[in-house]
């Protein structure tokens, strides 16, 4: 063995003992998941080692030796290890390596959990979901037109409206199912807390104030002392400004405006405006408000949401899960319906900086379910890592969830141009183009939706030719096939 084989066998040899080493000093947790998801979760434990490591040497290594450099091994990384020493000439008994999940095994289990959450497909590609609201009520033919179109999960909103009205409205979309004979998942949000502003200082009659770059204004509770004549806002949400502290962030409306905290006392926060990007630089009431740098101590579950899940169990089949932060998080979800006769796969929504930094922790907890899923929530997500770094994050929990076998959503914004205007971006249709690696893709309303469908359906479909989740697939390409053509001549 030359000495660049000889360096990969070591290499290879101390990183299958690591992860090994690993999953065993955490059998207790893998006794805790649920028998179906134990080998997923002995795959996820083992690519967490993997990617705590730097790799990109031995990936050289590796690939100039002509071996798999390990990429695109998410679902099965042990057994690819394995393979590869195997060619090295390390032997195993027939029963080590049927241990661990391999490459057909793997992809299979991702599918099968996929088909459970989200329905059977005819094809391969990413199931649609699209929200619905309480005007679809009356339009029973358009909801048929969305089936047509593709759409096989439909979101319900449960901040908005009432159990009345999602009654109306899953009966509009079963009969809309019933009458296509396409199946349809009914997908339901939980509210979680509202934090959303209010004006209670100058413009608060008004319902907006403006706020230039650079100047001062106050975030107070409602009972706090302030001048009404002064620029202040609070939160819909009571008690955040106990956990503000000089240097932290608030970031409003999707990101549009932000605020540097100056002082806290007494229920009142000095804010400093250092961006604002809106036009007419106002804040409105009743916009989103994120406190990416704060620990904002709120139960996971509002009493709106306790009172909302019996009727979400019984019609729902996914239940989403908001602001998700830690596995306790996730363990008071999972009491909560723990009695239900009919229990929804539960969704979790990764939006915040807390719920990526713990997601083998967040999906070990998941695992205790024989299944849930994961949406890839990037709207606020965007907003509470930084712009810059969301597409960087949004791969790494894609990676992790196929690790974990775990279906995804692939939410926000989808094809939103489009959808609103009639008319799509250059950027969101190769946004499109990246949900491909999801298992289903979730569009919002808006008065083009039909056209939405039809032309995420068709990149979806392009996309599908040429990648598998990471993995590209190299299928013959017009450009070379052209040119071979031609000097056939």
């Amino acid at each position: 063995m030359d000495k660049d084989l000889n360096r990969i066998y070591t290499w290879l040899v101390k990183l299958e003992e690591s992860l090994l080493a690993f999953a065993e000093k955490n059998s207790e947790c893998i006794s805790k998941v649920h028998p179906e998801q134990v080998s997923a979760a002995y795959n996820l434990l083992h690519y967490t080692v993997f990617r705590s490591q730097d790799i990109r040497p031995l990936q050289d290594l590796l690939h100039k030796k002509g071996l798999s450099s390990l990429v695109s091994s998410e679902s099965h990384l042990l057994s690819q290890i394995q393979a590869v020493l195997q060619r090295l000439g390390k032997e195993y008994t027939r029963h080590e390596l049927r241990k661990w999940p391999g490459f057909e095994s793997g992809r299979r289990a991702l599918q099968v959990k996929s088909n459970k959450v989200f329905g059977i497909k005819e094809d391969t590609l990413p199931h649609i979901m699209v929200t619905l609201d309480k005007k679809n009520i009356d339009q029973p033919e358009y909801v048929r037109e969305l089936l047509l179109k593709g759409m096989s999960v439909a979101r319900i909103n449960c901040a908005h409206d009432d159990e009345v009205i999602w009654k109306q409205l899953i009966d509009v979309i079963e009969e809309a199912s019933g009458h296509t004979g396409k199946d349809c998942k009914i997908y339901m949000d939980l509210a979680g807390p509202k934090l959303r502003t209010a004006i209670y200082g100058k413009g608060r009659k008004e319902g907006k104030v403006k706020v230039e770059e650079g100047e001062l204004f106050f975030l107070a509770e409602k009972d706090a002392g302030y001048d009404k004549k002064e620029t202040v806002i609070g939160c819909t949400t009571p008690g955040l400004t106990q956990y503000l502290k000089k240097g932290d962030r608030i970031v409003f409306d999707d990101g549009q405006l932000e605020a540097l905290v100056c002082d806290v006392k007494a229920g009142l926060a000095k804010l400093k405006m250092i961006r604002n990007s809106q036009k007419k630089r106002r804040i409105k009431e009743r916009k989103g408000m994120n406190f990416p740098d704060s620990d904002l101590q709120m139960p996971p579950l509002t009493p709106a949401d306790i009172d909302n899940l019996p009727f979400i169990c019984q019609h729902a089949d996914m239940v989403g899960y908001s602001f998700v932060k830690a596995p306790s998080d996730l363990e008071v979800l999972q009491r909560a319906i723990n009695d239900k006769e009919k229990r929804p796969a539960i969704i979790l929504k990764i939006e915040t900086p807390d719920a990526v930094k713990v997601l083998p922790e967040l999906f070990l907890q998941g695992m205790r379910e024989p299944l849930f899923g994961v949406m890839i929530a990037r709207g606020d997500l965007a907003v509470e890592v930084g712009f810059e770094r969301l597409s960087e994050v949004q791969e790494e929990i894609l990676w992790f969830c196929e690790a974990g076998h775990i279906p995804v959503i692939w939410a926000t914004q989808v094809l939103e141009s489009l959808n609103k205007t009639g008319i799509a971006t250059r950027s969101e249709m190769t946004d499109a183009a990246h949900a491909i690696m999801a298992e289903c893709v979730m569009i919002n309303k808006g008065t083009h939706t039909l056209e939405v469908l039809e032309t995420l359906y068709d990149i979806l479909r392009r996309s599908g030719e040429h990648r598998s989740k990471k993995r590209y697939l190299l299928r013959p390409l017009n450009i070379a096939s052209r040119m071979i053509r031609k000097g056939k001549k």
